[in-house]
């Protein structure tokens, strides 16, 4: 590592000495490096180079300095960072104290990374690792991601840039808030963790979990802890969906929601749960490759059925494999293939298809049906090939029985 400190400039008198004996140009500068060679002399190299300084002595191992930089190199040369204030306290303890107006450049491979700023912030640098506390900002230059935070820690052999303490992300994208970011520069690779809220403007989202990862080229958010992502119409929420991992793609505007996935629509009202959905906000379809079970409030019915697609704007539901519909009083619908228009309370199925009823009880068997199941108009018909419909009239104490 390569540390640099220059001094020029001219030395205030230090405080509580009596020169009188000789000439202060000539006593002074001797005594400056006699108590900076004090600090030195820690087992550390000197942290800043100082350009345009004047310097005064609190004790002997507390100065101030005027115009400070601190720079850092790697083992070629390559700068690594670059903290520059107008006013900085030199400890020999933490190297150098608390810093004014702060600002300057973190380097990745010899280019700028990060800038960063500060109104007042306390500095601490060991060669490998720079540290700062209080107000800060940190831009990426070539994306315009801002970080705000109230700790910033650059570990350059890591590629990590960590801000902590109440984040504060803002991007064209997106914006987050979170107590801790940690951001892989090389790779544009940003992690959020703890009360992580981050809000999409397209599409208009919310996500909220405890540990987001957000791969900045890719353009895709990935949540492997429980994750809640809210969908916006007008301001107002239209759609929720849950589950304990996610990823969305901001780019295409499609989430996958895994294991324990949830959707609740507002407009139609209705539940969808499965293992697996894919939930595209741009056509506004929510397709589930696994069993699924579909729940709609109002009328009080749930559809279960290997798999199933919903288009939300038409409010139509398509349901395949073992479907099984219940209504309130415990009708039941089975069928391979089910068509639910929501809008209408009206369902299609096709294909071995069985109607119960319960009060009064019978039976119906055949290759279509179409009705209102809540209603319990139910037309079941053969088939054109000429097959019959099978009805099954229960008596009441076999009825009873059951």
């Amino acid at each position: 590592m390569a540390y640099k400190f220059h001094q020029r400039g001219r030395k205030e008198e230090r405080k509580n000495q009596n020169f009188s004996s000789a000439p202060s140009f000539l006593v002074l500068p001797l005594t400056f490096f006699l108590v900076f060679g004090l600090v030195a002399c820690g087992g550390k190299s000197p942290p800043a180079s100082q350009q345009n300084t004047e310097a005064s002595s609190n004790s002997d191992s507390n100065l101030t300095f005027f115009g400070v930089t601190l720079e850092q190199a790697d083992e070629v040369g390559r700068p690594i960072w670059k903290v520059r204030a107008t006013r900085a306290k030199y400890t020999k303890e933490k190297e150098i104290g608390q810093a004014e107006s702060p600002y300057g450049e973190l380097y990745q491979d010899g280019k700028v990374v990060y800038k960063i700023k500060a109104d007042v912030a306390d500095i601490e640098q060991d060669g490998k690792q720079l540290f700062l506390k209080g107000k800060i900002f940190a831009t990426d230059p070539n994306n315009g991601i801002v970080l705000q935070g109230n700790e910033l820690e650059w570990r350059p052999k890591e590629d990590l840039l960590i801000v902590r303490n109440q984040i504060n992300g803002t991007h064209k994208q997106l914006q987050a808030v979170a107590q801790e970011a940690r951001v892989k520069t090389r790779e544009q690779r940003m992690e959020f963790s703890g009360g992580v809220i981050a809000n999409s403007t397209d599409p208009q989202m919310q996500v909220r979990t405890e540990h987001l990862i957000w791969n900045i080229k890719e353009e895709k958010l990935i949540g492997d802890r429980p994750i809640q992502i809210d969908r916006y119409k007008n301001n107002k929420i239209s759609d929720r969906g849950k589950g304990n991992s996610a990823e969305v793609n901001l780019k295409t505007k499609i989430a996958t929601v895994k294991q324990n996935a949830q959707l609740d629509l507002l407009d139609p009202p209705l539940q969808i749960a499965s293992n697996s959905m894919i939930w595209n906000m741009n056509t506004e379809t929510v397709t589930t490759n696994s069993p699924t079970r579909m729940f709609q409030r109002a009328e009080n019915v749930t559809v279960t059925a290997n798999q199933g697609e919903m288009k939300i704007p038409q409010k139509t539901v398509y349901l395949t494999g073992n479907v099984n519909a219940v209504g309130q009083r415990r009708q039941s619908l089975k069928s391979n293939t089910l068509t639910w228009y929501l809008d209408n309370k009206l369902v299609e199925a096709q294909g071995n298809v069985t109607y119960r009823q319960v009060d009064p009880p019978l039976n119906f068997a055949g290759e279509t049906a179409v009705g209102n199941l809540q209603t319990e108009n139910i037309v079941v018909k053969g088939g054109s090939s000429g097959g019959r419909v099978v009805t099954e009239i229960i008596p009441q104490e076999r009825a009873n029985r059951r």
